[in-house]
This record gives structure tokens, C-alpha cells and sequence, in this order.
């Protein structure tokens, strides 16, 4: 690895991130460093068009530069295929249904799948839609959005009953949404279709904008609630894996979901639960 090369990058991270002006002094502080080093650093981060500095205060801060390219980047990458190699992982390691899922409207679109190769699975169709308010992706990223109920009556009209456990009522639907974003994953208990049930978590891009979400579908005689805990874990973890991939940066306090903190960054596989893959009694 080359320092030089990974120190000026965590400075002008650290910067980006502090979201004003730094002095000299802060930044040596913060990595220890002397502070001449420090200086050299953010100098060499002006003189590339990286970091600005104030004449006046002689403090610096990240230039717009680091925006233009993460907005080129965030343009030109083609989120499904990024997250490709993610989703197969997930769906090796549950031998579930795996699917990525957008917010059209009031419905859910299908941008890509992996179908379970168990004999009984869950299906669904990339192109496919399903209300919202119905399935667990669609819930995860309304939950995201933190609508009001004004909002929500606004975006999806009535709720109509598709099977026996749909939600009808916005105000349910509301209070649902709040339990979504509190643990971090949405569930869909036979809401959609019968005899099948669902998990969903969001992904959040470098705006920490809710985009997608990671979805799996699970027959409802392997939805008990140990093998839907260890689901919905291994789910979790895919989604905030994901969310780094695209930039989401680690947010401060508690966010109505968990951003990708240093642990999860570093996480790079997902242990498969031997009880998910057996039909429950």
C-alpha cells in the first residue's frame, strides 16, 4: 500500500466529512501526525484541486471537485449490476428468493432476482411490480421516506385487500412504517400473496438516500420466527454492505435505519442458516 497515497486520501475524506473549515492543528490532532505533515497534506490537496483554503483564515475544506466526481460517478453506475455479486451471495448463503426493488409511484419494480433452488420457493419476475404498501421492499422504502399521513394517502390512494392480512387502513399502514424503520427491516407476512412471505431492507446511496431495496421472498412454511430472525439478519447485513458500495456515508446520532458502520464495512460474507433451508413444521 502506498502511504502518502492513503494518508492524503483519509485527510481529504476526514475534511469532506467535518463539513467546514479545518485548521492545520485539527487535522494533525486527529491523525496524529506532526504538523508539518499535516500541512504538507492539505497543501498538496489544494495545489490538485482537491481542498480550498481560506486566505483570510487560513482554514481549508474539501473543494467542490470531490461533489462533480461522486456525482459522475453516482450517474454512471449501473446500481444492479453493482450490487449483482451481492445478492448472489445472499442468496447462496439463505437459499432464498433474492430480488432488488425500486419505488415507482405507489408500486415496487423488479430490477433483478435470484431465484431459491429449493423444490417449494417464492416467485417473482424482474419487471414485475406489487403495491408498496403490500410487499416488504416496497414498506422498507416507503418506511425510508418518512411520509406523513397526508403523504402517504397522497401516494398511494386507497389501500385495497389482497389477501386476508393486507393492510386497508393508512393510519395501520403508518404506525407499521414506524416499526419498520425502528428495527431497521421490513416484513411482509402473506400480505401480497398467500402462502408467502417476505423480508426488506433499503439501501442508501452518498446522498443517504434510500434507492433501492434488497428483498427476499420465503414461503410462509419457512417464515417461523427463528428462521425468519436469522433471515432477516443475513438481509440486513447484504443491504448495509450494499449501501457502502454506493457511498452512503456513516451517519451521526441514530438514523431512522443503520448506515453502514466500520464493522459491516469490513463484512464480506454471510453465514448461511442451516434451519432456513428446511421446511418448518
Amino acid at each position: 500500500m502506498d502511504s502518502t497515497l492513503a494518508k492524503g486520501l483519509a485527510v481529504l475524506e476526514w475534511l469532506a466529512r467535518a463539513g467546514r473549515e479545518c485548521r492545520v492543528t485539527e487535522v494533525a490532532q486527529a491523525f496524529g501526525v506532526p504538523r508539518s505533515n499535516a500541512h504538507r497534506t492539505l497543501q498538496t490537496l489544494v495545489e490538485c484541486g482537491w481542498a480550498t483554503q481560506d486566505p483570510a483564515t487560513s482554514g481549508y475544506r474539501a473543494s467542490m471537485k470531490l461533489f462533480e466526481l461522486g456525482a459522475q460517478a453516482g450517474a454512471a453506475a449501473d446500481i444492479p449490476a453493482l450490487l449483482r455479486p451481492l445478492l448472489a451471495r445472499l442468496a447462496q448463503a439463505s437459499g432464498e428468493t433474492i430480488h432488488l426493488a425500486a419505488l415507482d409511484g405507489a408500486e415496487i419494480l423488479y430490477l433483478d432476482k435470484f431465484d431459491s433452488p429449493l423444490p417449494v420457493a417464492a416467485y417473482s419476475r424482474i419487471g414485475g411490480r406489487a403495491p408498496a404498501y403490500c410487499v416488504a421492499s416496497g414498506k422498507a422504502l416507503l418506511a425510508a421516506q418518512q411520509p406523513d399521513a397526508e403523504a402517504l394517502r397522497a401516494l398511494l390512494g386507497a389501500l385495497v385487500a389482497h389477501t386476508p392480512r393486507s393492510i386497508t387502513e393508512h393510519a395501520a399502514l403508518l404506525a407499521e412504517l414506524g416499526r419498520v424503520r425502528a428495527r431497521g427491516f421490513a416484513e411482509n407476512r402473506e400480505e401480497w400473496r398467500t402462502g408467502v412471505c417476505g423480508l426488506g431492507a433499503p439501501v442508501f446511496d452518498a446522498r443517504g438516500q434510500a434507492v433501492v431495496a434488497v428483498g427476499m421472498s420465503v414461503p410462509s412454511i419457512r417464515f417461523a420466527r427463528a428462521q425468519s430472525r436469522a433471515l432477516s439478519e443475513m438481509l440486513v447485513a447484504c443491504a448495509r454492505e450494499a449501501s457502502h458500495m454506493l457511498g452512503c456515508p456513516q451517519a451521526a446520532g441514530t438514523p431512522p435505519f443503520q448506515r453502514p458502520s466500520e464493522t459491516h464495512r469490513r463484512q464480506t460474507a454471510w453465514k448461511p442458516s442451516n434451519a432456513a433451508d428446511e421446511p418448518a413444521a
